[in-house]
Protein backbone atom coordinates (compact mmCIF):
# COMPACT_ATOMS: atom_id res chain seq x y z
CA UNK A 1 0.00 0.00 0.00
CA UNK A 2 1.20 3.51 -1.18
CA UNK A 3 0.49 6.34 1.42
CA UNK A 4 0.45 10.24 1.04
CA UNK A 5 -0.44 13.07 2.99
CA UNK A 6 -2.55 15.76 1.29
CA UNK A 7 -2.02 19.30 2.88
CA UNK A 8 -3.48 22.44 3.05
CA UNK A 9 -2.08 26.20 3.98
CA UNK A 10 -5.65 27.31 5.99
CA UNK A 11 -7.11 30.13 8.20
CA UNK A 12 -5.69 32.86 5.81
CA UNK A 13 -8.65 34.13 4.50
CA UNK A 14 -11.16 35.27 7.11
CA UNK A 15 -14.47 35.28 4.69
CA UNK A 16 -13.21 31.25 3.51
CA UNK A 17 -13.35 30.28 7.56
CA UNK A 18 -16.76 32.02 7.68
CA UNK A 19 -18.68 30.92 5.00
CA UNK A 20 -17.74 27.17 5.09
CA UNK A 21 -15.41 27.05 1.86
CA UNK A 22 -12.62 26.10 4.10
CA UNK A 23 -14.19 23.61 5.85
CA UNK A 24 -15.35 21.91 2.54
CA UNK A 25 -11.92 21.23 1.96
CA UNK A 26 -11.46 19.34 5.35
CA UNK A 27 -13.46 16.83 3.82
CA UNK A 28 -10.19 15.88 1.11
CA UNK A 29 -7.31 16.90 2.82
CA UNK A 30 -5.30 15.16 5.89
CA UNK A 31 -3.09 17.70 7.06
CA UNK A 32 -3.96 21.19 8.02
CA UNK A 33 -1.22 24.09 7.86
CA UNK A 34 -2.86 26.83 9.91
CA UNK A 35 -1.43 30.78 9.24
CA UNK A 36 -0.85 31.78 12.52
CA UNK A 37 -0.32 35.77 12.76
CA UNK A 38 2.29 36.48 10.67
CA UNK A 39 1.29 37.09 6.70
CA UNK A 40 -2.52 36.25 7.62
CA UNK A 41 -4.42 34.89 10.15
CA UNK A 42 -5.59 36.18 14.04
CA UNK A 43 -7.29 35.03 16.92
CA UNK A 44 -10.92 34.20 15.84
CA UNK A 45 -8.95 32.29 12.19
CA UNK A 46 -7.30 30.16 14.54
CA UNK A 47 -9.35 28.92 16.83
CA UNK A 48 -12.34 28.50 14.12
CA UNK A 49 -9.76 26.39 11.41
CA UNK A 50 -8.42 24.38 14.35
CA UNK A 51 -12.02 23.40 15.24
CA UNK A 52 -12.34 22.56 11.99
CA UNK A 53 -9.74 20.11 11.54
CA UNK A 54 -10.70 18.46 14.51
CA UNK A 55 -14.27 17.66 13.28
CA UNK A 56 -12.91 16.62 10.25
CA UNK A 57 -9.85 14.38 12.11
CA UNK A 58 -7.39 16.66 10.25
CA UNK A 59 -4.04 16.88 11.82
CA UNK A 60 -2.78 20.42 12.65
CA UNK A 61 0.38 22.35 11.89
CA UNK A 62 1.90 25.67 12.10
CA UNK A 63 2.59 27.77 9.31
CA UNK A 64 4.46 30.56 9.96
CA UNK A 65 5.59 33.41 7.30
CA UNK A 66 7.07 37.29 6.92
CA UNK A 67 5.39 39.44 9.34
CA UNK A 68 3.96 41.44 6.12
CA UNK A 69 0.29 41.15 5.91
CA UNK A 70 0.33 43.72 3.09
CA UNK A 71 2.09 41.28 0.81
CA UNK A 72 0.69 38.02 2.37
CA UNK A 73 4.04 37.17 2.69
CA UNK A 74 4.88 36.40 -0.69
CA UNK A 75 7.82 38.92 -0.88
CA UNK A 76 11.34 38.02 0.54
CA UNK A 77 12.15 40.52 3.52
CA UNK A 78 16.10 40.71 4.26
CA UNK A 79 15.75 39.96 7.87
CA UNK A 80 18.65 38.29 10.03
CA UNK A 81 18.73 34.75 11.66
CA UNK A 82 18.22 35.73 14.97
CA UNK A 83 14.81 37.83 13.80
CA UNK A 84 13.36 35.10 11.07
CA UNK A 85 13.91 32.32 14.39
CA UNK A 86 12.33 35.00 16.98
CA UNK A 87 9.17 35.32 14.67
CA UNK A 88 8.64 32.01 13.86
CA UNK A 89 9.10 30.62 17.79
CA UNK A 90 6.01 33.30 18.27
CA UNK A 91 3.40 33.00 15.68
CA UNK A 92 4.19 29.15 16.85
CA UNK A 93 3.20 30.19 20.47
CA UNK A 94 0.25 31.89 19.11
CA UNK A 95 -0.98 28.62 17.78
CA UNK A 96 -0.20 26.59 20.60
CA UNK A 97 -1.76 28.87 23.07
CA UNK A 98 -5.19 28.78 21.00
CA UNK A 99 -4.54 24.78 19.66
CA UNK A 100 -4.45 23.79 23.10
CA UNK A 101 -7.78 25.46 24.68
CA UNK A 102 -9.38 23.11 22.06
CA UNK A 103 -7.53 20.15 23.23
CA UNK A 104 -5.77 19.92 19.46
CA UNK A 105 -1.67 19.08 19.18
CA UNK A 106 0.50 21.05 16.62
CA UNK A 107 2.52 17.89 14.94
CA UNK A 108 4.30 19.81 12.27
CA UNK A 109 5.11 22.77 11.12
CA UNK A 110 5.65 24.29 7.49
CA UNK A 111 7.01 27.68 6.50
CA UNK A 112 4.47 30.05 4.49
CA UNK A 113 5.71 32.04 0.87
CA UNK A 114 8.76 33.92 0.71
CA UNK A 115 10.36 32.15 3.65
CA UNK A 116 10.08 28.84 2.52
CA UNK A 117 11.07 29.79 -0.92
CA UNK A 118 14.06 31.60 0.32
CA UNK A 119 15.10 28.22 3.13
CA UNK A 120 14.58 25.78 0.31
CA UNK A 121 17.43 27.49 -1.55
CA UNK A 122 19.07 29.29 1.50
CA UNK A 123 20.83 27.12 4.65
CA UNK A 124 21.04 30.34 6.26
CA UNK A 125 17.29 30.62 6.25
CA UNK A 126 16.55 27.22 7.01
CA UNK A 127 18.34 26.70 9.51
CA UNK A 128 16.73 30.09 11.27
CA UNK A 129 13.54 28.38 11.12
CA UNK A 130 14.86 25.52 12.50
CA UNK A 131 15.90 27.32 15.21
CA UNK A 132 13.26 29.07 15.95
CA UNK A 133 11.54 25.84 16.02
CA UNK A 134 13.99 24.04 18.03
CA UNK A 135 13.31 26.54 20.96
CA UNK A 136 9.48 25.71 20.98
CA UNK A 137 9.11 21.57 20.72
CA UNK A 138 12.10 19.24 18.81
CA UNK A 139 9.16 15.82 18.21
CA UNK A 140 7.74 17.73 15.42
CA UNK A 141 7.97 17.42 11.66
CA UNK A 142 9.09 19.82 9.53
CA UNK A 143 7.62 20.26 6.25
CA UNK A 144 10.30 21.65 3.15
CA UNK A 145 9.88 21.19 -0.76
CA UNK A 146 11.31 18.05 -2.21
CA UNK A 147 14.78 18.06 -3.25
CA UNK A 148 15.74 21.08 -1.54
CA UNK A 149 18.44 22.19 0.91
CA UNK A 150 16.07 23.07 3.67
CA UNK A 151 15.35 19.53 4.46
CA UNK A 152 19.05 18.80 4.95
CA UNK A 153 19.52 21.24 7.01
CA UNK A 154 15.97 20.80 9.31
CA UNK A 155 17.80 17.29 9.51
CA UNK A 156 20.83 18.11 10.62
CA UNK A 157 18.49 20.33 13.62
CA UNK A 158 17.58 16.95 14.51
CA UNK A 159 14.19 17.49 13.53
CA UNK A 160 11.75 14.65 11.43
CA UNK A 161 10.86 16.19 7.99
CA UNK A 162 8.64 15.72 5.21
CA UNK A 163 9.37 16.32 1.70
CA UNK A 164 6.61 18.50 0.20
CA UNK A 165 5.31 18.82 -3.53
CA UNK A 166 2.43 20.66 -5.04
CA UNK A 167 -0.67 19.79 -6.69
CA UNK A 168 -1.47 23.23 -8.05
CA UNK A 169 1.71 24.61 -8.86
CA UNK A 170 3.99 24.29 -11.89
CA UNK A 171 7.13 23.22 -11.43
CA UNK A 172 10.71 24.13 -13.28
CA UNK A 173 13.17 22.07 -14.53
CA UNK A 174 15.59 22.18 -11.92
CA UNK A 175 12.98 21.01 -8.99
CA UNK A 176 11.83 24.81 -7.80
CA UNK A 177 8.45 25.75 -8.09
CA UNK A 178 7.97 28.10 -11.31
CA UNK A 179 7.40 32.26 -10.00
CA UNK A 180 4.14 33.41 -9.61
CA UNK A 181 4.88 35.86 -11.78
CA UNK A 182 3.84 33.76 -14.68
CA UNK A 183 0.65 33.66 -15.88
CA UNK A 184 0.74 29.52 -16.07
CA UNK A 185 2.48 29.04 -12.22
CA UNK A 186 -0.89 28.11 -11.09
CA UNK A 187 -3.06 24.79 -12.05
CA UNK A 188 -6.45 26.11 -11.68
CA UNK A 189 -8.12 22.88 -13.32
CA UNK A 190 -8.98 20.14 -11.11
CA UNK A 191 -8.08 17.69 -13.59
CA UNK A 192 -4.72 19.34 -14.24
CA UNK A 193 -3.91 19.75 -10.36
CA UNK A 194 -4.80 15.98 -9.96
CA UNK A 195 -3.04 14.09 -12.64
CA UNK A 196 0.12 16.64 -11.35
CA UNK A 197 -1.05 14.96 -7.84
CA UNK A 198 -0.31 11.48 -9.21
CA UNK A 199 2.61 12.16 -11.17
CA UNK A 200 3.78 13.30 -7.80
CA UNK A 201 2.78 10.18 -6.07
CA UNK A 202 4.30 7.97 -8.59
CA UNK A 203 7.31 9.69 -8.69
CA UNK A 204 7.80 11.34 -12.07
CA UNK A 205 6.09 14.98 -12.51
CA UNK A 206 6.31 16.95 -16.44
CA UNK A 207 7.39 20.50 -16.08
CA UNK A 208 7.41 23.32 -17.26
CA UNK A 209 9.35 23.10 -20.51
CA UNK A 210 7.50 19.70 -21.20
CA UNK A 211 10.50 17.64 -19.46
CA UNK A 212 9.88 15.31 -16.86
CA UNK A 213 11.88 15.11 -13.84
CA UNK A 214 11.92 12.85 -10.31
CA UNK A 215 10.25 14.20 -7.60
CA UNK A 216 9.97 12.07 -4.26
CA UNK A 217 7.13 13.34 -1.83
CA UNK A 218 5.71 12.88 1.44
CA UNK A 219 2.97 15.37 1.08
CA UNK A 220 0.95 17.03 -1.38
CA UNK A 221 0.06 20.66 -0.94
CA UNK A 222 -3.25 22.15 -2.63
CA UNK A 223 -3.49 25.98 -1.15
CA UNK A 224 -6.37 27.17 0.24
CA UNK A 225 -5.91 30.07 -1.84
CA UNK A 226 -6.12 28.62 -5.15
CA UNK A 227 -8.95 29.69 -6.92
CA UNK A 228 -11.79 26.58 -6.95
CA UNK A 229 -9.68 25.22 -4.00
CA UNK A 230 -12.14 23.17 -2.79
CA UNK A 231 -13.11 21.32 -6.26
CA UNK A 232 -9.42 20.56 -6.91
CA UNK A 233 -8.78 18.95 -3.43
CA UNK A 234 -11.82 16.68 -4.27
CA UNK A 235 -10.54 15.59 -7.44
CA UNK A 236 -7.01 14.85 -6.52
CA UNK A 237 -8.45 13.04 -3.19
CA UNK A 238 -10.41 11.06 -6.24
CA UNK A 239 -8.08 10.49 -8.08
CA UNK A 240 -5.32 9.04 -5.68
CA UNK A 241 -7.42 6.87 -3.86
CA UNK A 242 -8.54 5.39 -7.46
CA UNK A 243 -4.93 4.78 -7.89
CA UNK A 244 -4.81 2.99 -4.82
CA UNK A 245 -3.26 5.85 -2.57
CA UNK A 246 -4.05 5.97 0.44
CA UNK A 247 -4.44 8.95 2.23
CA UNK A 248 -2.87 9.49 5.19
CA UNK A 249 -1.53 12.43 7.62
CA UNK A 250 2.31 12.90 7.94
CA UNK A 251 1.58 12.18 11.87
CA UNK A 252 1.09 8.62 10.29
CA UNK A 253 4.84 7.02 9.92
CA UNK A 254 3.89 4.80 7.14
CA UNK A 255 3.18 7.68 5.22
CA UNK A 256 7.01 8.25 5.55
CA UNK A 257 8.34 5.53 5.31
CA UNK A 258 7.22 3.66 2.50
CA UNK A 259 6.03 6.34 0.19
CA UNK A 260 9.21 6.43 -1.47
CA UNK A 261 9.79 2.99 -2.02
CA UNK A 262 7.11 1.81 -4.47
Amino acid sequence: MKYIDLNCDMGELPQAVADGSQEELMRYISSANIACGGHAGDTETMRATVEQALRHNVAIGAHPGYEDRANFGRIELQLSSAEIAASVHKQILALEEIASKSGACIGHVKAHGALYNQAARNRQVARAIAEGVRRWRMDVILVGLAGSAMLEEFQAAGFGVAAEAFADRRYEKDGSLRSRKFEDALLVDPQQAANQALQIARGRVTVADGSVISLCADTICIHGDTPGAAKIASEVHRRLAQAGIKISSLHNTKTREENCQS
